[in-house]
């Protein structure tokens, strides 16, 4: 049968132990002599063991089973001291691994940057860094095989907690060739003669398919992709323009063909970045301080690619 006892009654047992006496043992501790022997006789009878003989005028002698007993208590008070100290640094260092989700959409625009400044400021953490789609990220929160992602607010789940950190308005990719290439600006609707090349991923493509809906048309979609690269590259060869709201720090397709990548008109709803948590109430310093370095990056538009669009007070 598991024995029950609780760390309190440890520390009685030692305290009475070594000072000899219940009465000092409660002075020592600052608690009445009256729970310290309360606490000892209930630990006596759930170990089955007289720990202590009982001397009205010398008080308590300990058994030698007390004794034994005595030194195990004494080694359990101080592993729990260790991780009751352990715990406390833990609460206050930036230290251990931190394992960092990021939607694969704009993964390689923004989560190669903020690594280096957090593994920069916090060199004793060990960072790991996963490329997942949506639902991967989701997933992986949830069996604490990840323990902060970096996504679009795109069917957020009620067990998990979305902290924005930009706002990101959509652009359109074109080739250098297209008649609004040269624009500053152009509506949606100036787009809707000409074919679609979209990103297909989960979720993602619902949101810029639902650009179109809001401008009152629908698109002439003429390619379907999972791969921004390979977006880009369609657009490039004149295949057709895109939507997005990341982009490189360049105005190449990876083969080579130039792009153009201009800002959308109308007030279109924008894509808002963010970390995604699950709402457990408590975050290690590990993602308090990812947390911190993504708000000063993109608060001083340090990551290229990221054109945040300033939220109004």
């Amino acid at each position: 049968m598991q024995s029950r006892f609780t760390l309190r009654q440890l520390q009685y047992l030692v305290a009475v132990s070594r000072l000899g006496s219940i009465v000092a043992a409660a002075d020592h501790l600052s608690v009445s002599p009256s729970s310290v022997s309360s606490s000892i006789t209930q630990l006596e009878a759930e170990l089955g063991l007289a720990l202590f003989v009982r001397k009205h005028a010398s008080g308590m002698a300990t058994t030698q089973a007390g004794q034994q007993l005595t030194q195990a208590a004494y080694r359990a008070l101080e592993s729990a001291k260790a991780v009751s100290e352990l715990a406390n640094l833990l609460r206050s260092t930036v230290q251990g691994e931190l394992n960092v989700g990021c939607l694969l959409t704009f993964a390689q625009i923004v989560l190669p940057r903020l690594r280096r400044a957090y593994t920069e400021t916090y060199p004793d953490v060990r960072f790991r860094q996963f490329q997942l789609h949506q639902a991967g990220l989701i997933d992986g929160l949830r069996d604490a095989s990840l323990d902060v992602a970096l996504t679009y607010d795109l069917a957020i789940p009620t067990d998990m907690e979305f902290v924005e950190l930009a706002v990101l308005p959509p652009f359109a990719i074109l080739p250098e060739n297209h008649p609004l290439a040269l624009r500053d600006s152009i509506t949606i609707n100036e787009l809707a003669d000409s074919p679609l090349v979209l990103l297909d991923l989960p979720l993602s493509s619902a949101y810029f398919l639902s650009l179109f809906e809001q401008a009152g048309f629908r698109p002439n979609v003429v390619e379907r992709t999972q791969d921004m690269a390979v977006v880009h590259s369609l657009v490039g060869n004149g295949f057709g323009f895109s939507i997005a709201n990341t982009r490189p720090d360049f105005s190449t397709a990876p083969d080579g063909k130039p792009l153009r990548f201009v800002p959308l008109e109308d007030n279109l709803k924008p894509m808002r970045m963010g970390l995604l948590c699950p709402t457990w109430g408590f975050q290690p310093p590990t993602i308090r301080a990812f947390s911190d370095v993504c708000t000063a990056l993109l608060d001083n538009a340090a990551i290229a690619g990221i054109t945040v669009k300033r939220r109004t007070t």
